[in-house]
């Protein structure tokens, strides 16, 4: 059994990275179709060893389609996912509007797969932010052991987490220094990215917290347990692909490193590299184009009773995005073909 399959955005980064991953675990889909806004119209996208070319969005009827992958902004799914989801398409959306409502599953299948048989009340399902997919991949068999109290995290995220308009300003920005005379001033973030790093991700909430930092925190509390406490500090760093996480874990009880290590290794959706010597670690440019959350540099924290330090690197654009959402869509079809 196969499914109709839209995927909308499809001229994006993300997109794009949704058909190649649609692809590549060999989804099954009966018919898919391509949407993308007027001004992109007719753009061609591979999907396998096909080429389609976009539909509009605006104009586009949803009866009849099963699943809809969003990439197109919060702005573009409020207008748009409800439109989808009314005509009885499962709309999966990859924006933030809808990860914070009660009614809508925040999912990450490795993580909290049974939130899925909520996705009825609204026929949408929420994919959560990059930065927090990979860390709760990473929490969750842990917090299932000893029980997490408390994360601490700081993140390196690289620029393609702002869209080709953050790749593109690092790369004329780079290119500019070498060249004097060519200046390009910051347009996507708040100050120069190339060969700096930017303590602000999002705009900027009373309390000094930023909203990618919100994000990590209440997303954590939805997807895994509301009682953990977490505390993020969120930097833009001068990398295309691949977020990074140093991530401090206190426990309810103690946890060696060993065992962490072992729990971690038979995690789904963990790969671990650990060995402590030079390069015994993965860095964000070894994890392009791969499926997996590594984890390395697993230690013991000495300065409290039950603590853990980590580090965790991950693919932003497939598990921080066009994967998870397509994970979604396999356990949404499994799903359904069992109740079927």
């Amino acid at each position: 059994m196969g499914y109709r399959v839209v995927v909308a955005g499809a001229t994006g980064n993300v997109g794009r990275e949704m058909l190649n991953i649609l692809a590549e675990r060999q989804f099954p889909v009966d018919e898919l179709t391509v949407l993308a806004s007027r001004r992109s119209l007719g753009t061609e996208v591979s999907f396998g060893d096909k080429t389609l070319k976009t539909k509009d969005l605006d104009t586009f009827d949803f009866t009849g389609w099963d699943i809809a992958l969003f990439a197109v902004g919060s702005d573009a799914t409020k207008k748009y996912a409800p439109i989808a989801a009314k005509s009885g398409c499962v709309v999966i959306d990859n924006s933030s509007l809808y990860r914070y409502d009660a009614d809508v599953p925040l999912i990450v299948p490795e993580v909290n797969p049974d939130a899925i048989e909520g996705y009825a009340k609204k026929n949408i399902i929420a994919n959560p932010n990059c930065s927090t997919a990979q860390m709760v991949v990473a929490l969750k068999p842990l917090h299932d052991r000893a029980t997490i109290k408390r994360v601490v995290v700081s993140t390196y995220q690289s620029v393609s987490g702002a869209g080709k308009e953050g790749a593109d300003e690092l790369w004329d920005q780079t290119k500019s220094i070498y060249n004097p005379t060519s200046e390009v001033p910051p347009k996507k973030f708040q100050k120069q990215i190339a060969f700096n790093v930017i303590p602000q991700i999002d705009v900027f909430m009373e309390d000094g917290t930023t909203k990618e930092e919100w994000k990590m925190m209440v997303e954590t509390k939805k997807i895994i347990d509301p009682s953990i406490k977490v505390t993020a500090t969120c930097v833009r760093v001068p990398v295309f692909v691949g977020h990074s996480e140093a991530i401090n874990v206190e426990f309810e009880d103690f946890l060696d490193e060993d065992e962490a290590r072992d729990i971690l290794r038979e995690a789904p959706g963990v790969m671990v590299i650990d060995k402590r010597e030079d390069g015994g670690y993965v860095s964000p440019v070894e994890c392009v184009g791969d499926y997996a959350t590594f984890v390395s540099r697993i230690r013991q924290d000495s300065t409290i009773d039950n603590g853990l330090n980590f580090w965790c690197v991950s693919d932003n654009l497939r598990k921080g995005a066009a994967l998870n959402a397509v994970q979604i869509a396999e356990l949404l079809g499994n799903r359904m073909l069992q109740k079927g």
